[in-house]
């Protein structure tokens, strides 16, 4: 995806002309032959126009990749604390700070790399460790052939996301945690599950090198083993959204309940935090998903709106059904069904039309009302936050639902032909389905599994719960020495 794979293409084309001259330097015999060919494998290298990104497109993925980081901090941690008793609401907060700042170093470091760059099918390279090749003047890749933006930008709007993803898994097991234990959990979780399903789903080379069906071919060959069989995920439903809902779902089982759950009422202490967090969480979404389009055009335009009526579509189902079902409804299941809708349009924002991206909310609004009620309680788990009920049901239900409304009958984008240089004339609901059930499926296990072995690893080495009397105590006091509100 990123431009030094062409410089490597042109300095593969030089090299051939330095191995021309020297044959002709070798064999004179030859050398009226090797002499036009050399100069002209050079012309074409001088010849070929560096790419320089759009003002644009820049400005516009610096603005995304800033709202990105809001949904984090503050919109998400305030989201978390005001779902949680007054005793931990720091605890939370300090989580995601710290995480939050963890990850982006990590991300420098080596994940980056690892996630974006060529290496195999379900993993990347050592290109960019430590950011080494990257200047002011590095490009990367968009969907569009001869756009690029810089790649400091692309480096760190996907920063974002990788910090968030982390974020959210904490929700799972809030209230109980040891600080310790949640620090090295995520390094483990951040390395083996993140960096590998971001890899396996979005990296590609980018499409300026595609000219016809072989190129197109080889081309795919190097990217990531879930975009080669085709997965659409515009902006993170697998890798964001199910990836860290499994993880936080296994951590729930693993770490237990919190004491006197289901005995004693567990109720969120201040519903104010809660909407202002999910208010910003829907801010800054639309950076979240337009930007996913690395390109301030149409598709980005499509996944703003499709953002925003998704979103409303699913508040409106979520609290018209705890209307009908409880009498009432609450400040609670809006904000709920306000995150729900996000979440699942997510991996569709770019691929579905205006009314898909309607019927994908209103769908996740009553179905992760479920998945929090109905799901939770066959389950048996003490999920704290509900991050599996939302981030988990609305990431599948959106995965899915992308296969069926990416549909250009349904007023979808389909699938772009990058040798036609437009969307392909045949689009099968039933065989995308199947690719979508594919990506579901492996993240599915794929974080499952990571997560388990990390959980238990974490466990032998600090373990994972704190004592019961700091439990009961509060984790902002116990674990941090705080008190978010003094008396």
């Amino acid at each position: 995806m990123l431009t030094w794979m062409k410089r490597l293409l042109a300095g593969s084309a030089m090299a051939l002309a330095i191995g021309a001259t020297s044959v002709m330097v070798a064999s004179p015999a030859f050398a009226d032959e090797a002499k036009p060919v050399a100069a002209a494998a050079a012309a074409a290298v001088a010849a070929a126009p560096a790419l320089v990104p759009n003002k644009a497109d820049t400005a516009w993925l610096l603005v995304c990749t800033a709202l990105v980081i809001l949904m984090t901090l503050p919109g998400l941690a305030l989201f978390y604390g005001g779902l949680t008793r007054s005793k931990n609401i720091l605890s939370v907060l300090v989580q995601c700070m710290f995480v939050f700042a963890l990850i982006t170093v990590l991300w420098s470091l080596y994940g980056y790399s690892f996630a974006f760059t060529e290496g195999g099918a379900f993993i990347g390279g050592l290109d960019r460790l430590f950011l080494q090749g990257i200047t002011p003047d590095s490009v990367a890749a968009t969907f569009s052939k001869g756009i690029v933006i810089p790649e400091y930008v692309f480096m760190a709007f996907q920063a974002a996301f990788a910090t968030i993803t982390c974020c959210l898994i904490v929700g799972s097991f809030a209230e109980r945690a040891k600080f310790s234990a949640i620090v090295l959990f995520v390094i483990l979780w951040f390395t083996f599950s993140y960096l590998p399903i971001a890899h396996m789903v979005w990296f590609w080379p980018g499409p300026d090198d595609i000219k016809d069906a072989a190129s197109l071919e080889a081309i795919t060959a190097r990217a990531g083993w879930l975009w080669q069989k085709g997965v659409l995920d515009f902006a993170g439903g697998t890798v964001v959204h199910i990836n860290a809902a499994i993880a936080g779902l296994v951590g729930s089982f693993v770490i237990g309940k919190r004491l006197g759950y289901g005995k004693e009422a567990m109720k969120p202490h201040n519903l104010v935090f809660v909407m202002i967090g999910a208010s910003l969480l829907w801010f800054g979404w639309f950076g979240f998903n337009a930007g996913s389009a690395l390109e301030a055009n149409g598709s980005a335009a499509l996944a703003f709106v499709n953002t925003l009526l998704a979103t409303a579509a699913a508040v409106l189902s979520w609290s018209i059904a705890e209307w009908v079902l409880k009498g009432k409804p609450s400040m609670l299941g809006g904000a709920s069904g306000c995150v729900a809708g996000l979440v699942a349009v997510t991996p569709a924002a770019g691929f579905v039309g205006p009314m898909g991206a309607l019927v994908i909310g209103a769908a996740a609004g009553v179905v992760c009302l479920w998945g929090v009620s109905g799901l939770k309680k066959l389950l048996g788990s003490d999920d704290s936050l509900d991050v599996f009920g939302v981030h988990g049901v609305g990431g599948i239900l959106g995965a899915l639902l992308t296969g069926v409304f990416a549909d250009p009958a349904l007023g979808g984008t389909g699938i772009w032909d990058y040798v036609a240089n437009a969307a392909a004339p045949d689009y099968s609901i039933a065989s995308q389905l199947w690719i979508q059930s594919q990506g579901v499926i492996v993240t599915l296990i794929w974080s499952g599994v990571v997560s388990y072995i990390a959980y238990k690893l974490v466990d032998m080495v600090v373990g994972l719960r704190v004592k019961e009397d700091e439990e009961r105590e509060g984790l902002d006091i116990s674990s941090h020495g705080e008190s978010a509100y003094e008396s």
